[in-house]
């Protein structure tokens, strides 16, 4: 199943695979995400339409980074981790470090969010990569 080149479903199987990831990490981290956030467990509640919210960012994120990769040179897991690496430091902390530092938040929230889309990135990248 192909759209322009992409491959739908890498694009699937990578958005399933990163949000998986990020249950993972922030079940780890979970604690020290909400002291770094300063929230409590009452306001991180989980609620259905904020995951839904969340995969459905999930896929259209994958989708785009497969254009992305697409458009590097061909859909392979070095251009997916290339891309990834790329598009992290270049967009991903760049971005995070603008906006935590004027909110005030703390370099550990940016570090946990950080560290999370990183690891979003490389996955979609190498599932995609690995996929297409």
């Amino acid at each position: 199943m192909m759209f322009d080149g992409i491959n739908l479903i890498a694009v699937a199987t990578a958005a399933i695979v990163s949000f998986l990831f990020g249950a993972l990490w922030y079940g780890i981290l979970g604690k020290a995400w909400m002291n770094a956030a300063g929230l409590t467990r009452e306001q991180t509640r989980p609620k259905p339409v904020v995951f839904a919210t969340a995969f459905f960012c999930q896929i259209i994120m994958a989708f785009v980074f497969a254009g992305v990769i697409y458009h590097s040179g061909g859909a392979d897991i070095r251009n997916g981790i290339i891309s990834a690496l790329m598009i992290w430091v270049g967009i991903v902390m760049t971005t995070q470090i603008v906006n935590h530092r004027f909110q005030g938040l703390s370099w550990n929230l940016t570090l946990i969010d950080g560290g999370h889309w990183l690891g979003v990135l490389l996955v979609q990248g190498i599932v995609i990569g690995w996929l297409s």
